[in-house]
């Protein structure tokens, strides 16, 4: 096994055929690079879901989704989301295995509570069965994975995707986790700090200087580095020498974050 990392992109912080372009181009000059790739989709997902006039409700951050509202996800993200990054790749001669959280069950999971709160179709990973991935790695396949994912008897259920992109890190015995943003890192004042301790995030955190979406993501990073991924990266895409940067330690963008 080559170097083996997780980059996780988010619905808003990769866009546009350029960036697909050097992506792929990325991929394939790092010939000793194995890439795993989770996505997300929210926004679009909201889309859906207003055009299906579906209330989008969230509670602490977490969007409630219903019976119904998880088969409009489920075509968002396994569907048109999944379908169009692996489109891309493919395009720019590097194939692809589409996969979701079903596939092959690699993620079982639970649903989701906090005090009480029932979320309705959202779930939390339980167990992760990283073989499908594995295997298409050894095909050399880059894994285009929705975090869409089911329960012991097959209901689907929504995870949020930097949790799917962390658990499935740690279980891929990943060297690297990254989060490829819309932000250019962790900002304290006006400057992206570029190296943090989890003490040091959790410092930032609890004087609110992390805060809105980021303690989430931070969570996942945590999660992560407590099982045994090395290093996570919360960046903006730098085009096509980003990968490189961030296996050889020679990124300068973004923030790193380690135990």
């Amino acid at each position: 096994m080559g170097t083996r990392i997780l980059i996780k992109i988010g619905g808003r912080a990769f866009d546009g055929n350029k960036a697909f372009k050097d992506l792929a181009a990325a991929i394939k000059s790092n010939t000793d690079l194995e890439v795993i790739i989770v996505h997300g989709g929210g926004a679009e997902i909201s889309q859906a879901l207003k055009a299906a006039h579906r209330e989008t409700v969230f509670i602490d951050g977490i969007r409630v989704t219903a019976a119904d509202d998880i088969k409009i996800v489920e075509k968002v993200l396994s569907g048109t989301i999944n379908h169009r990054i692996a489109s891309q790749l493919n395009a720019n001669g590097v194939a692809c295995r589409r996969m979701s959280g079903k596939t092959a069950q690699l993620f079982m999971v639970e649903p989701l509570t906090r005090k009480g709160q029932d979320f309705g179709h959202v779930g939390k990973i339980k167990q992760v069965n990283a073989g499908v991935v594995v295997k298409a790695l050894k095909n050399r396949q880059v894994p285009i994975i929705s975090p869409v994912s089911a329960d012991e008897t097959g209901k689907s259920y929504n995870v949020n995707a930097d949790s799917a992109a962390a658990a499935l890190a740690a279980s891929a015995q990943c060297t690297d986790l990254v989060f490829i943003t819309d932000v250019s890192g962790v900002m304290v004042g006006e400057s992206v700090c570029h190296f943090l301790t989890i003490q040091e995030a959790k410092t930032l955190i609890a004087d609110g200087t992390i805060k809105g979406g980021m303690v989430a993501k931070m969570e996942s990073a945590f999660e992560a580095l407590d099982n045994e991924v090395p290093r996570v990266h919360i960046i903006q895409w730098q085009g096509p020498h980003t990968l490189r940067n961030i296996i050889t330690g020679d990124c300068t963008a973004g923030t790193v974050i380690q135990r």
